[in-house]
């Protein structure tokens, strides 16, 4: 359980957004530039990172598969720490705080210890992305509906147990976070509830980033195509018919 203190300062839980700085907030960057301390995940970008007031603090509790650099425990309780000692301290997360960003634990850990926290949101990749390779979620005469899921096995004793067959026939767009490496698990449980081998998929790498990268393909042949590539993560995949109006699709 964590413990409470008393709090001179306040923890903001600030969305990065995917990584073009474009698409920062302004209320984010502004919170930068005031910052005492700074504390950063891997995937947040390097134009962001330069905008971290240069007499703050930082630490790196970025995390990445297989190379995690803080465990969850550690990041929430160096949070509560500075915030004893500080006035501004941001947690900056990349996309936004709530969307996959385990914003919510950290929220639930902070309150617990009567640390004040505020939240500033940020563009979530499953979004911009996309949007950046020119693909709308929404459109009317392809989608009307879009799901938003983690393709992602937790560690420890929470693993979302996703049920694919049910979210196949449940949206006409699918938005995949960090599933690259599962997607040979996932795409025939995708098949087994409906949808079929031809139907439209893309994987966007580094989002929004000047190294974006694309890989158009569908469910029976994407597999293949990331292993022959070298396609690899982090990237986003969207599933359905909306993924046709990308430029390029053939």
């Amino acid at each position: 359980m964590t413990q409470s203190i008393n709090s001179v300062g306040k923890v903001y839980l600030v969305g990065a957004g995917p990584g073009d700085p474009g698409l920062f907030t302004l209320k984010g960057k502004t919170l930068l530039e005031m910052a005492d301390v700074v504390v950063y995940d891997a995937l947040v970008s390097e134009p962001i990172l330069a905008m971290i007031n240069p007499r703050a603090e930082r630490v790196n509790a970025g995390k990445r598969r297989g190379r995690h650099s803080l465990p969850q425990q550690e990041t929430t309780q160096i949070l509560i720490e500075k915030a004893q000692e500080h006035a501004i301290v941001v947690r900056l997360k990349g996309g936004d705080p709530f969307v996959f960003g385990r914003g919510g634990e950290e929220m639930m850990d902070l309150q617990a210890a009567n640390v004040p926290v505020e939240i500033v949101p940020g563009i979530t990749s499953g979004i911009a992305a996309p949007a950046y390779c020119g693909i709308p979620l929404t459109h009317r005469g392809y989608s009307s509906s879009a799901t938003f899921v983690t393709g992602h096995e937790s560690v420890g004793k929470y693993r979302p147990h996703v049920n694919w067959q049910a979210i196949a026939q449940g949206s006409e767009t699918l938005v995949i976070y960090m599933g690259v490496h599962n997607l040979p698990q996932i795409i025939p449980q995708l098949i087994e509830g409906g949808l079929t081998p031809e139907t439209p998929i893309a994987l966007v790498r580094w989002g929004t980033r000047p190294d974006q990268e694309e890989l158009l393909s569908t469910l029976g042949s994407v597999a293949a195509e990331i292993e022959a590539t070298g396609f690899s993560a982090p990237a986003i995949a969207i599933i359905g018919k909306v993924v046709e109006l990308h430029p390029q699709y053939i």
